[in-house]
């Protein structure tokens, strides 16, 4: 019976839509890959996801186990909402003793790899499968006991695999003092899946293609997550892929006077650092753009780190500027984040996501402090983030990031410094006047134009944010304890206090 095969070129999808991006479509047809990791990495996951595509697709597909019994793999199956139908499971007993009466020649286990591997390629020629997982290495390298005995089985089953044109999944444990290069060296491609157990919060996990020959893919490390219904890769985000047109004007917060010591206001495309202590007004200033961009019909979508939902519009509605209206129609949507259960690659893909589906125009981040504490562990979060701003930046987005300092009045610093990374950087500060703690906001840097140098009072209250003249008779604002060096505090240049 003659059976159509696709030919070496073609690609397979793996059945995580994410791995296919990484592959750039898929796994080469017809070639043996490697599939390696700790255990509750995902290893089997991933495999019974690439034979359950293959059978979507009509393929004939199996699975042999040599650590699980059939029953096992059901229940595995059953817990993502999963039917193996479709896939032919050949369960290897591992309890069976060999059979020592006819031979004293050869040690036990010898003859029982013969056995298993025998078996195995039957399997294959019988049912003559496009794909194969084969769960798991392990138990074939003890029963060889020699590299060499263990390589030649290896090879045995590769040349199967060329005569009948399968694709095959070896899946195997993470060595603990070295990597098994035996076994690399003679598969087409190598996956490593890891999880990583933080010091609070969820575990971490991660792949990582480390060969694949012939064939372009993105490399470096993808974050991933196991959920109800199989692996979820987030590919690494790499700006340079997302190149759009470049964008122009800019973007209106809707108060006048801010606008105005912005320059007109940030430019589309671009990302403003706002940043001050706590308290200070900076989610009520990233909210005003949110707010802006949905009264002009445009999409925003903002990212709370450090506030619920409902407390964020509740704190929108006390300052006058309510979007329930926006967020009931669509053009605002408020997303809650917990960094303990968020991993740097799923966050930036779900913003990704998010801006891409919805065509947004603005995009908050709130706060800073929040997404680094997503990746308290991680290196390079400065060089993540600079990739999340570049593609946001990319897509003509303005990203709004705002950032706690530490300290309320005097000597305030920052966790990080970002300034570098963003092109328009707002600065809020608290000071003391007349007996009063009061707030003041200044533009410290724009990339894309002029803008004012001056030193304004900002005042937050049931009307709105309200930005006052410059306070051109105290020196050192910034600092915290100001100096009157003019002739009247009650000149016009602090803003009278809300009733």
């Amino acid at each position: 019976m003659s059976e159509s095969r696709s030919a070496p070129q073609d690609r397979l999808a793996t059945g995580v839509a994410g791995l296919d991006d990484v592959l750039h479509g898929g796994l080469p047809a017809q070639r043996m890959y490697l599939l390696q990791g700790d255990p509750g990495a995902g290893k089997s996951t991933l495999a019974l996801q690439f034979l359950r595509e293959g059978a979507r697709q009509g393929e004939r597909v199996l699975f042999v186990s040599l650590s699980e019994t059939s029953e096992e793999l059901r229940s595995v199956a059953a817990s993502h909402g999963w039917s193996l139908d479709g896939v032919d499971v050949l369960e290897i007993s591992t309890d069976e003793e060999p059979d020592e009466s006819e031979t004293t020649l050869y040690h036990p286990a010898e003859v029982e790899l013969g056995q298993r591997m025998r078996t195995i390629l039957e399997g294959i020629d019988r049912l003559r499968p496009t794909r194969v997982a084969l769960d798991s290495c392990a138990d074939l390298r003890l029963l060889a006991q020699t590299p060499l005995r263990y390589r030649r089985q290896i090879l045995a089953l590769k040349r199967r695999v060329e005569r009948w044109n399968c694709t095959i999944l070896l899946v195997d444990v993470t060595h603990a003092v070295e990597p098994d290069m035996l076994l690399q060296s003679v598969v087409h491609g190598v996956f490593t899946l890891e999880q990583l157990a933080p010091l609070f919060g969820a575990e971490r996990r991660r792949i990582r293609v480390q060969k694949l020959r012939a064939v372009k893919y993105r490399g470096g490390y993808h974050d991933f997550s196991i959920r109800t219904g199989g692996l979820e890769v987030y590919p690494r985000l790499v700006a340079a892929e997302h190149r759009q047109h470049a964008f122009e004007g800019p973007m209106s917060s809707g108060v006048g006077e801010l606008d105005a010591l912005l320059g007109g206001g940030p430019e589309r495309g671009t990302s403003l650092l706002i940043t001050g202590p706590s308290g200070v007004g900076k989610s009520a200033v990233a909210t005003l753009y949110a707010r802006a961009a949905a009264e002009r019909g445009d999409r925003a979508s903002v990212f709370a780190f450090d506030e619920s939902r409902a407390m964020f519009l509740a704190r929108a509605r006390s300052l006058g500027m309510g979007i329930d209206e926006q967020v009931e129609s669509g053009h605002v949507v408020i997303q809650q984040i917990d960094p303990a259960e968020l991993s740097p690659g799923e966050f930036a893909h779900l913003v990704r996501s998010t801006t891409s589906s919805r065509d947004d125009r603005v995009v908050v981040i709130d706060s800073l402090n929040g997404y680094l504490n997503a990746m308290p562990e991680e290196t390079f979060a400065q060089l993540q983030l600079h990739e999340l701003l570049t593609y946001l930046a990319h897509q003509g987005v303005l990203a709004i990031l705002t950032l706690a300092q530490h300290g309320l009045v005097t000597d305030a610093t920052a966790p990080i410094d970002v300034s570098y990374l963003t092109d328009s950087v707002l600065l809020l500060r608290y000071f003391e006047a007349t007996g009063q703690v009061r707030k003041a906001l200044s533009v410290v840097k724009k990339r894309s134009g002029a803008h004012e140098t001056t030193i304004r009072e900002v005042l937050l209250g049931p009307e709105g944010v309200r930005i006052g003249p410059a306070l051109t008779e105290f020196q050192g604002v910034l600092t915290g304890s100001p100096e009157y060096v003019g002739r009247s505090a009650a000149a016009g240049h602090l803003l009278p206090d809300a009733p």
